[in-house]
This record gives structure tokens, sequence and C-alpha cells, in this order.
């Protein structure tokens, strides 16, 4: 198993852990059981990484995280978020960092999760309308009180990142990065690299578009959110298959899936970089894990570097 430690904090996570997210929302129908079990064979391979939010579900996903920790809840590391606003029946309500819903969403994620703890906290989203000083320094008071071990930010650019992690030691960022999402590589990476914090790249795969099992819009559930995103518009889609394309052709050479070329180029970014790609699926549960043991040659990197040069991904993240 390859560990990564995130940053100068000293948590030591896998270098591949689990997105827990579309186990109860954005990608249709799932089953609980289903998910359960998939949660199980993660710990038994050793996936012990698990990443989820208040917002997923909404609330549900913490409730089903909740109840794969019985008894267990030592063998995982749990990051979980707060910031995003929804009500019970999944409607947007915006962002918060005040301090008062700071604590009063993690007294509540502890509740659902089964906890008294929550290994890493994030900021979902950063909340243009608070200091960060003040959404950070309440972050700090949970830390103080034990019930949270290690801060992260999510999406913040680096003036933001700054400013927090002088308020008090921001462990982690997290952020989407894939060959398909390479923005942050031009301030994001060198500002936490400069301060000592660690990264973990969130949709990995694009969403599952750098798997190429998708190749038309109708390819997706009608409940599926991503029918509404623009990179999963039919153009889009149409431009961005010729990325998936490129990876195919390393996946071939390699006797590998494309998903797990997508997932090795990520991981090969760098040893403070992890990554937390989501399924509902055990067989694909255990292929992400086991890119933990494929390395890319500099020639292969160097070939999906200039696809990713040559091919502008079409459609914004959101």
């Amino acid at each position: 198993m390859k560990k990564i430690v995130l940053g100068k904090s000293g948590l030591t996570v896998p270098a591949v852990g689990l997105g827990c997210m579309g186990m109860s929302d954005f990608y249709g129908e799932s089953d609980e059981q289903q998910n359960l079990r998939v949660l199980d064979k993660a710990l038994a391979l050793g996936c012990n990484f698990w990443d989820t939010s208040d917002m997923y579900g909404p609330f549900k996903n913490e409730e089903l995280l909740g109840k794969a920790l019985k008894g267990r809840r030592q063998q995982v590391i749990l990051a979980t978020k707060f910031g995003v606003k929804r009500n019970a029946a999944g409607e947007w309500l915006g962002v918060s960092g005040h301090p008062s819903y700071v604590k009063a969403c993690c007294e509540a994620s502890l509740k659902r999760l089964g906890t008294d703890h929550i290994d890493l906290y994030y900021q979902h989203r950063v909340d243009p309308q608070v200091p960060i000083e003040e959404t950070v320094g309440a972050m700090g008071d949970l830390v103080r009180e034990g019930k949270v071990r290690y801060l992260g930010l999510s999406e913040a650019d680096p003036e933001t990142i700054r400013r927090g992690h002088k308020e008090h030691p921001v462990s982690v960022l997290q952020t989407e990065y894939s060959l398909w999402s390479r923005d942050v590589e031009k301030e994001i990476l060198p500002a936490v690299r400069e301060l000592g914090i660690g990264f973990v790249a969130y949709s990995p795969l694009g969403r599952g578009f750098l798997t190429g099992q998708i190749s038309k819009k109708d390819d997706l559930a009608t409940d599926d959110w991503r029918r509404e995103n623009p990179r999963f518009q039919q153009d889009a889609i149409e431009n961005n298959s010729a990325i998936v394309a490129g990876i195919e052709e390393v996946a071939s050479a390699k006797d590998i899936s494309t998903a797990q070329v997508a997932l090795a180029w990520v991981l090969a970014q760098g040893d403070d970089v992890a990554t937390i790609p989501g399924t509902r699926r055990e067989k694909y549960l255990a292929q992400n894990w086991q890119t933990m043991e494929i390395e890319l040659s500099q020639q292969e990197l160097a070939q999906l570097d200039e696809l990713t040069r040559r091919i502008a991904t079409l459609g914004e993240r959101y």
C-alpha cells in the first residue's frame, strides 16, 4: 500500500481513498446494502480513508457511513465537510462559513456518523461573506475541543488558503484534479506546497468520463446530475472523447484499464497528492486500489501531458 503524508500535518492516508458522495446523491439510484458491502470491501483491502459531506444526500451519506463505522470507527480515517447548505428536500440554500454554523454542523455530523471525533474536517466551499479567519477560527475551536483532529479547505484560492492557514494550521486542501482538470497546477499546488499543506484530488476520473464508459449524453440516467453539467453536453462529449482516446492508447499498451491510467497519472503528480475516486461497485473499488501498484514511465507521462496540451477540455467544471 502506498501511503501519503499530507503536508507537514503528519496525517497519513492511503494514496487512494474512497469518495462516498455517489453512494447517496447525484448519480442516480443506489442500493444501501450494496454500498455497505463496498465499504466492507474497502476496509478489507485497507482503503480506510473515507470522504463524505453533510450535503451529500443531503445528510444520508453521513448516515450511511455511520452504519458502516459501527464497531470499527478506529479503523477509518474519516473526512467530512460543512459549508454548502441544503435542506432535507435537497434544495440548495447557499453557503455559510459563520462560526455558529460551523459548530452546529459539526455537532450534527458527529451524531449522524455515530462518532465523537472527525479526523479531517473541511470547509466545503468558501463563504465570500465571512472572513476566512472567522471560519477557520471556529474550526480551530473544534480541534481544541477534541471534536476534530485536522482541518481542511476545499476549492479555495491561494490568498484564502494563506489567510486561513495563518489563523490555524490547515492540513489539507481538496480540489478537483485530473487529466481534464489541471488548472490547480498554476497557482494552487505551488501555494499549498510552499505552506506544507497536503493535497487531495477529487473527481480524478473526471466524474466517470475518463473511464471511457460515456460516449453520449444518453449513457447517463435521467436523474443523473451530469446531464446538466457543461462537460457532459453532446458537443463537449464529442470534443472531450479525444482526451479519453489518448488515455486509452496508454492503457492498451500497458494492458490496464483507462481508469487506472487516469488515476496513476494523478498519483504521479507528487508524494503529497492523495486521491478519492468514488464507486458503488466492488470491482471498480479493487481496480482503483490496485492503481497504487502501477507506475507510469516518463515517456507515458510525457505522452499524457502532450495529450492534454493538444486537446483543451470543452465545458466549465460546473
